[in-house]
């Protein structure tokens, strides 16, 4: 059983934060909340989510497992005005997700989970360096990046992030020192990150006021900030691009 109510704004933008990493995913529910764990087809990213029941409305659930296309529920989810509710009903015998918004009734058919793939393993890294900032200063300095270049430099020294990104003329580099950072754990950090997959990641923080950063030296990237007030999480782990000599 899944029976739940939530802000429509709320639920897109959860929702939009996964679909930068997949298009097919397997919702585990339980009486806590719905959870993901997703890996894009390449292998390069995996997005880790949770938005606990405190997020709803409404929401009464059991342990179950259903198969979501977030194109669809993007769709959906497009029609409505932020202040709706969207309601949701899971009618399990026939595999489908009834969902009201707007006075507009879906019927929604589910995939079978076997078919999408299955829930990775989050390897377990110990990331020296860990930087605390706004998420508009984060996509600032992406959106610069990408004008010249096809990938980023990560990195803190001493006590100092940076993230640069160089063309064949041109270089963009943005320095935040301590004083400027919410946060900042000093350590050996310096990682090269495809801006194919980071332009996306970075997406969802514009309307974050805190996002965290664990980097190390030709490491993945861990991309950490919370959700629907609080209520929810989500983190994204990018694996480096690594140069050759």
């Amino acid at each position: 059983m899944f029976k739940a109510a939530i802000n429509a704004e709320l639920l897109k933008d959860a929702v939009a934060a996964l679909a930068v990493i997949v298009d097919e995913v397997r919702f585990k529910i339980n009486p806590e909340g719905i959870s993901v764990k997703a890996v894009d087809p390449a292998n390069v990213a995996m997005g880790i989510f949770e938005l606990g029941s405190s997020a709803f409305d409404e929401y009464n659930a059991d342990e179950c497992e259903i198969g979501v296309d977030l194109n669809k529920i993007m769709d959906l989810l497009g029609i409505a005005d932020k202040n709706d509710t969207v309601r949701m009903e899971l009618e399990e015998g026939n595999h489908k997700l009834l969902i009201d918004v707007g006075g507009l009734s879906y019927t929604l058919s589910l995939l079978d989970p076997s078919t999408i793939r299955a829930e990775p393993r989050v390897p377990q890294l110990e990331l020296p360096a860990k930087v605390v900032l706004n998420g508009t200063d984060l996509r600032r300095a992406v959106k610069a990046a990408e004008k010249i270049s096809d990938h980023m430099l990560m990195g803190v020294s001493d006590d100092t992030f940076y993230m640069e990104a160089k063309g064949d003329t041109d270089k963009v580099r943005l320095e935040m020192g301590r004083d400027q950072l919410i946060d900042l754990k000093a350590g050996e950090a310096c990682s090269l990150f495809s801006l194919d997959y980071l332009t996306d990641i970075v997406k969802p923080t514009n309307k974050i006021n805190e996002v965290t950063l664990s980097l190390g030296k030709d490491f993945p990237i861990l991309i950490d900030f919370e959700i629907a007030n609080g209520a929810g999480r989500i983190s994204y782990l990018l694996a480096p691009r690594i140069e050759s000599d």
